[in-house]
Order: structure tokens, then C-alpha cells, then sequence
């Protein structure tokens, strides 16, 4: 019987695409939804939806019981789960077969298989694959140790997207690598065994798409380059992989394929290879489910991955013969600051424009929150073109065009990767960033006229705003030789607008014509060149965006309650502390960790400026921080004694 309607078992983007297809088919969907996504987008487009309640995933879309219990009451005969959460989870696709619900991925026994990295990797070894010296019986030996050789890599056996990794240079890192690998894949796959391998520094990430159906055919959908990657994390695709040699690409889709015939593999899936410099490749992975990067297969052959999906879960068999049509690129928006090592940055947006002509899969509009309990994906922005060269122009161009205000996000550093002369070249590695650290990627712009326009905006609305007087100019004074200031960052931005116009950026007088001002747009010209910058005054007084700029506007005023104490290490960012390796009275040297908190699934870790003494600790394993939150106060040695 075909399908009729669909549970959507996740969220975001994932879930307005599996929506779009669904709705193309004519197929009813079911979303469900934690409290933090009550008002998400993918929620309103679904037939109908369902709230979970609780905030992070464990208390939502990890939870059987209540995604069943969704599906039953709206009337859904299959389970979609996209990618992440239950996707891979093997009793999660028992329990929707024994509630009679299809389960749109492979067999549970499949995913059983799969969903063990260390079982895959004897799978793949016994099937004549070539797979990296590696160990999966807890902490390996040193005789293992010395066979693996270093850098290896920890990783989580049960899950992916970077969770749970860690690169490890030397035996001294070892013990700390796993225990951390553990937390993290227990808190993201709700299992903590991870196992290690042999890493591979400068080699290059390839994968292939690979669909099967219920009659034994496998086909390959050709593969797809991975290699920019930062905390093993992809942030760039794109299909087909460039100067890649044909012989090794034939040899990796023989493989694939075999690989999926092996398994007797129904639905889609993908097998992860890391390829060398000299051609030799070795099996990495299958991830049992669709892959967030798989917009450049569609976009390069013409299908429908989701439609698939669901043909094949209904029992059609594959009859597809594509062939590679172009190249596709895609870029991942994240809400984080790669000048700070990444951090994740969570908010409200408040402006979401991507132009061009490319395709956009985002889960947020503006209003949305970008909670710190779920990846710090916000988008994935694809191009796609006749050729290479002019999809990554394409895509670059968006990107650089784009208005994404309300949070920080990554995208200066999308752009400055895709204009990168190696990105370009396409002999790119997954030591990439390791090369190319944001600094050197970043362009350092002159900010010195965006701050001014975010000064005269911030001034027109004040007058907009203003209950009594307004027919006094704006910015008006009585002593009109004083000119007014506004600290931005660490700018001091001083201008006089009424009467004889002047302005100055930390102490240097700007030649500028301002030809209009309003709170959200600002024209001047300087330098005979007309110059237009758009405006948002983001999620509270403290911040304003230009164009994609954004500023922290200093208060005039400081409230001595606000004033931390001298060595207070304060929270970079909201999350959940899940480890405290201190107690009040340690010593500590730079560099040492003192907190670690976990936010949007990965772990951050807290290390203490200098030299000191823990005088105060005010946080415990568990507590849930906001940014600026005082974790904790180290004092100098001498003083710790006095006091």
C-alpha cells in the first residue's frame, strides 16, 4: 500500500525539505516539535504537528516513545527520520517496524550493522576493503598504540557529524581524548563508546552516494568531495570531486557498490572514504541515511534523493540511469565565530536575505531562535553551474551578498575559503584549516563608515522614537563645538550632524556626505563614490548590524553590579556544564581546564589565562549557564595566601 502520510522525525531544515518533497507527492506530513521549536517554520508548513515538550533532545526528538505515540495519533504509516537524532538507531527503526510504521532507511539489521563503526570496519576488512589500523576494545595497549602510530584519531562508534572525535598527537593526550570523546557521544548519540584510528593529516574526504532498493539492485549517484572540514565537521561540499583520477574514481564506486550489495542495502545511503595523496583509499563509514551535503548529487544529476526515499520504502523498484550534469557546490551557514575558535553563538535572527540564484535549504527565518541545545547549522546555501569555476563564483558571490544579522555566523569564512587560490584549484585537503586558520581567511574590513552608519542610524531612530520635541534637528545641540561620541567595539565613533556637519572615527575626521539616514538605511558618499548600508539594530541595545557587520555598542553608563571581579573567567556562551576538573583551592597553570561546558552538541573547554589559585567556583556538572555567567575566579598565588 503507498505511503500516506509521513512522521517527520526531526527538525529545521531536514524537515521543510522531507515536508517539500512530501507535499510534492501529495503525501500528508506529521512534524513534531520541542518547546524551543513551537514557532519553527517547518512546523507551520506540515499537514499537522504535534509538540514533544522538554528543550534538548533528549527530552524530545531522541524519545521513541512520543515520536510512536505522534505517529499514531495522526494517522502516519511511515517514519521519516532524517539525518542525526534517531536516524541511525537501529531500535528506534525496530520499534516504527513493530508499531507498523515504514521506516524510510534501511533495515534495522543494516543500520545495526552500519551504526557500529567497528563492526563496519571488520565488515568492510573480511569484504577486501582497505580500512586504517585502528582499536575498539577501550584504551589500547601500548603495543596498539605503537601500530596505530600518531596522529590517531578518537570517534564515537555509534553516530557522526564530527561529535565525538578527537585528533590525538601524542600518548599524553590519549586517556583525556577518550573520556571527552565519551561525553560527547553520549550526549549527542545517546552512546559513549568510541574507538581509534590511524589519522591521515593531509588526505582528502571522499564519499559515495549509494541507493538500493528491495529487489537487490545498488547503484552508485557518483560521489561527492568533503575534505574542508573544521573540528571534523564538513562546512563546504561539492560534487563531482575535482582532479580526482578516473581510476580511483571507478575503484571507489566499485567499492561503494560492493559494499552495498554486501549489506543488501534498501534506501539511501552513503560510504565515507579517506583517500591518500598517492591514490590509495580506505573505508571510513557508511552513514545509514540521507547526508546533509546530499543537495549537489540532486543538483548535479536531477533527482529527488527524498522522492526516492520514498519510492523505494514503497516498494518501486530503482530505475535510474543519471549522469553528471555540471557541478554543484554547497556551503554550510553556521551560528558560530571561527575567529573564536568556533564558538557557538546562539540568538534570535533577525535578518535571513540570501540572494542569487542559488538554493536555499534553511530551517530559520527572521524571529527564529538559534537555541544553544541543537546544531549550529542554520543553512546550507548550494550553486550549482555548467562548470566549477563559475559555481563557486556563484556561490562566493551569495554568500558575500547575503544579510544574515541577529547572530554571528561563519559566513566571512565561506567566502574567504571559496576565494581561496587552493579552493579554486579544487587540491584542497582536510588539513585545510589547519594551513588556513580563520585569520588568514578573513578579511579584516575597514569598518570605520559602517560604524559611522550604525551611529547615524542608531541617532534616527532616537529621533524616531522620541515621544516630545520633534521638530528639533537631530543631534542637536546648544553647545554645538562639542561633538557627541558612541563607542562601537573599539572604535570611537564622534559626529556632529546638525549645522555644520563633522565627523570623526577615533580621533580621524571622515570627508562625508550624508545623503540620507534612516533607523534601517544609511547613503553617503565619500571620495566621489555613493555607498549604501542597510541596518539592523539587532535583539536589544547592545548591538547593531551593518549590512553583516555587527558592532557591540558600549553603554554610556556602567552599573558597578556588572563589573566582574578581577580573574573571573566568565561563560563564552550559553550551554550545560559537563565537567569540573578544579575544586576551590587548586593550583593551576595557564593553559589548565577549569570548566568544560557542552553547547550546540559539541564541548567547549574553559582553560585559566595564567598561572592562580581557584578562589571561587560558582557552577557544579549539570547547571545550565548564559553568556557572561562567572564559572568561576582565579586569584595569584600570593593573594590566595594573604587572603
Amino acid at each position: 500500500m503507498a505511503i500516506r502520510k509521513v512522521l517527520i522525525a526531526n527538525r529545521g531544515e531536514i524537515a521543510r525539505r522531507v515536508i517539500r518533497t512530501c507535499s510534492a507527492m501529495g503525501i500528508d506530513t506529521t512534524a513534531v516539535y520541542s518547546e524551543v521549536d513551537a514557532d519553527a517554520p517547518f512546523v507551520r508548513e506540515a499537514t499537522d504537528a504535534v509538540p514533544l515538550g522538554g528543550r534538548r533532545p533528549a527530552e524530545s526528538y531522541l524519545r521513541t516513545d512520543l515520536l510512536l505515540d505522534a505517529a499514531a495519533r495522526t494517522g502516519c504509516d511511515a517514519v521519516h527520520p532524517g539525518y542525526g537524532f534517531l536516524s541511525e538507531n537501529a531500535a528506534f527503526a525496530q520499534a516504527c517496524a513493530e508499531a507498523g510504521l515504514r521506516f524510510i532507511g534501511p533495515s534495522p539489521r543494516v543500520i545495526e550493522l552500519m551504526g557500529s563503526k567497528t563492526d563496519a570496519r571488520a565488515l568492510m576488512e573480511d569484504a577486501g576493503v582497505p580500512v586504517l589500523p585502528g582499536w575498539h576494545d577501550g584504551a589500547p595497549p601500548p603495543e596498539v598504540v605503537e601500530r596505530i602510530g600518531f596522529p590517531m584519531l578518537v570517534k564515537a562508534s555509534f553516530g557522526g557529524g564530527g561529535r565525538g572525535m578527537r585528533v590525538v598527537e601524542s600518548a599524553d593526550e590519549l586517556a583525556g581524548a577518550l573520556a571527552a570523546a565519551e561525553r560527547e557521544a553520549e550526549a549527542a548519540f545517546g552512546n559513549g563508546a568510541v574507538f581509534v584510528e590511524r589519522y591521515l593529516p593531509s588526505a582528502r574526504h571522499i564519499e559515495v552516494q549509494i541507493f538500493g532498493d528491495s529487489h537487490g539492485n545498488v547503484v552508485h549517484l557518483f560521489e561527492r568531495e568533503c575534505s574542508i572540514q573544521r573540528r571534523h565537521q564538513k562546512i563546504v561540499e561539492e560534487a563531482p570531486a575535482p582532479n580526482l583520477d578516473d581510476d580511483v574514481r571507478a575503484r571507489l564506486y566499485q567499492a561503494a557498490v560492493d559494499a552495498g550489495r554486501a549489506l543488501g542495502y534498501e534506501g539511501a545511503g552513503t560510504v565515507e572514504f579517506i583517500v591518500g595523496p598517492d591514490g590509495q583509499f580506505y573505508f571510513l563509514e557508511v552513514n545509514t541515511r540521507l547526508q546533509v551535503e546530499h543537495p549537489v548529487t540532486e543538483l548535479i544529476t536531477g533527482l529527488d534523493l527524498v522522492r526516492l526515499q520514498l519510492l523505494v520504502a514503497d516498494g518501486a523498484p530503482l530505475s535510474v540511469a543519471p549522469v553528471v550534469n555540471g557541478h554543484a557546490v554547497e556551503a554550510r551557514l553556521c551560528a558560530e565565530d571561527p575567529a573564536d575558535d568556533y564558538a557557538p553563538k546562539p540568538g534570535t535572527v533577525v535578518r535571513f536575505d540570501v540572494p542569487g540564484p542559488v538554493r536555499l535549504d534553511s530551517g530559520v527565518e527572521p524571529g527564529s531562535e538559534v537555541s544553544v541545545d541543537y546544531d549550529a547549522m542554520l543553512a546550507k546555501v548550494i550553486a550549482w553551474a555548467p562548470t566549477r569555476e563559475e559555481a563557486v563564483r556563484v556561490l562566493r558571490r551569495s554568500l558575500r551578498d547575503s544579510r544574515i544579522n541577529g547572530v554571528i555566523t561563519n559566513r566571512d569564512l565561506l567566502v574567504g575559503i571559496l576565494g581561496h587560490p587552493e579552493f579554486e584549484a579544487g587540491t584542497v585537503d582536510t588539513a585545510f584549516l589547519t594551513r588556513y586558520p580563520p585569520t588568514a581567511l578573513l578579511a579584516a574590513p575597514d569598518r570605520r563608515l559602517p560604524a559611522l552608519a550604525a551611529v547615524l542610524a542608531r541617532q534616527a531612530q532616537r529621533r524616531a522614537e522620541a515621544p516630545v520635541l520633534r521638530a528639533v534637528p537631530s543631534g542637536w545641540r546648544n553647545n554645538p563645538s562639542v561633538l557627541r561620541s558612541e563607542t562601537l567595539d573599539d572604535l570611537v565613533v564622534e559626529y556632529r550632524i546638525s549645522g555644520r556637519p563633522e565627523f570623526r572615527v577615533d580621533g580621524e575626521r571622515l570627508d562625508v556626505e550624508v545623503v540620507s539616514a534612516t533607523p534601517t538605511h544609511v547613503v553617503m558618499v565619500t571620495d566621489g563614490v555613493r555607498r549604501a548600508f542597510d541596518v539592523d539594530h539587532g535583539n536589544g541595545d547592545g548591538e547593531v548590524f551593518v549590512d553583516s557587520l555587527r558592532f557591540a555598542v558600549a553603554p554610556r553608563f556602567v552599573d558597578p553590579a556588572d563589573v566582574e571581579a578581577p580573574g573571573s573567567l566568565a561563560a563564552p556562551m550559553p550551554g550545560t556544564v559537563v565537567g569540573v576538573p578544579v575544586a576551590v583551592g587548586d593550583r593551576v597553570e595557564a593553559g589548565d581546564v577549569v570548566v568544560v561546558l557542552e553547547a550546540m552538541k559539541m564541548e567547549h573547554v574553559i582553560r585559566a589565562p595564567e598561572a592562580g589559585v581557584v578562589a571561587t567556583l560558582s557552577v557544579a556538572v549539570g547547571d545550565r549557564v548564559d553568556v557572561g555567567t562567572v564559572l568561576a575566579v582565579l586569584e595569584e598565588e600570593e593573594a590566595a595566601r594573604v587572603g
